[in-house]
């Protein structure tokens, strides 16, 4: 066997083996949020939102500015290492605020996301659709350097979509990223003993070869669900389905490209779209505020202490994080709206 035979049979152990590690970590954090998320529920911090100002003016006229930042997913971001900021229980939480709060006429979203899950993409989306039919609520979109995928899918339903020239948006489509190391197991002289009550339990799995039928079966998924973010398009723009099928075979584009072909409607930073707001709905006086946390919850406390202790200090640390943002774990491959270039 050559040289470089063996660099890469030990490559692909360091990778196999370093998948596993990172499994049982985040395994083992996820049991620990949990831990932490029912104190913290007892103490009554995460769930408490304060309002910060950002322009003065009526009270009882008021234009809110919501941000999404980062991957959009319930546990955070895929990422091993990852501390962006986005929170969906919080945002979720800002939402139903905003359909309670009768002094709010609009609301601005901010999105500067690649996507992220299915499920949580369709959680916000849903939810604007609702507050937008219960209390005629107008919503602005500004998408700043990225809003991909999952961005674009929650951001469909606006009123106004803007966009600078410089966006990546688009990305409409499905993913469901994965690894097998069935191939590698043979050389290694591996087995896989899993016992299953049919024939399709261990779909997906990452130590034996996937099956036509395993593949149909997947596909189909990603069919279903590429079919309702095409609907969600084209219902939020007034496009033709059909339309809607030619841009979206998972190509970005910027945001001068996204406005010639009907995905945005204007071009402009965050503070034209707080203007043009203003100016469309009659609210030229109309305070504008964000939510916050009203104080650290011990969850983000406790996050923050982890991120400094296990904080990437070099490249090796940087590359297994994104092998992992890339892959996933080695057992659990699922249906992303995200860009897959991320």
């Amino acid at each position: 066997m050559n040289k470089k035979r063996w660099i890469a049979i030990v490559s692909a152990i360091i990778l196999f083996v370093a998948s596993i590690v990172a499994t049982g970590v985040m395994e083992i954090s996820k049991k620990n949020a949990s831990s932490t998320n029912s104190i913290n529920e007892l103490l009554g911090g995460e769930d408490s939102l304060s309002e910060n100002v950002i322009e003065a003016g009526k009270a009882n006229q008021r234009i809110v500015l919501l941000t999404i930042e980062g991957t959009i997913l319930s546990g955070g971001t895929s990422g091993m290492f990852n501390t962006a900021s986005y929170d969906h229980q919080l945002f979720m939480s800002e939402l139903q605020k905003i359909e309670e709060d009768d002094t709010i006429k609009g609301i601005v979203l901010s999105v500067n996301s690649p996507g992220g899950g299915t499920y949580e993409s369709a959680q916000i989306k849903d939810k604007l659709v609702e507050i937008k039919e219960k209390t005629k609520k107008p919503l602005y979109v500004s998408m700043k350097n990225m809003a991909a995928s999952g961005g674009y899918y929650v951001s469909a339903n606006a009123e106004k979509i803007f966009a600078t020239d410089e966006t990546m948006t688009g990305s409409i489509g499905v993913i469901m990223s994965g690894s097998n190391y069935s191939g590698l197991f043979e050389k290694l002289g591996i087995s896989d003993t899993t016992i299953k009550s049919g024939e399709f339990k261990d779909i997906g799995s990452a130590s034996r070869p996937m099956t036509e039928e395993d593949r149909a079966i997947l596909q189909q998924m990603i069919d279903d669900s590429y079919g309702r973010f095409v609907n969600v398009v084209a219902t939020g723009r007034h496009m033709d389905e059909s339309r809607v099928r030619e841009l979206a075979d998972g190509r970005i584009y910027d945001g001068a490209q996204a406005k010639a072909v009907g995905l945005v409607d204007e071009i402009g930073y965050q503070e034209d779209v707080i203007k043009a707001m203003r100016k469309d709905y009659s609210l030229k006086e109309a305070e504008l505020f964000e939510y916050q946390a009203a104080s650290p919850s011990l969850s983000s406390l406790f996050t923050s202490k982890a991120s400094q202790m296990i904080s990437p200090k070099n490249s090796v640390l940087s590359e297994l994080d994104g092998m992992m943002s890339k892959f996933g774990t080695t057992n659990s491959p699922k249906m992303m709206y995200l860009y897959g270039g991320e």
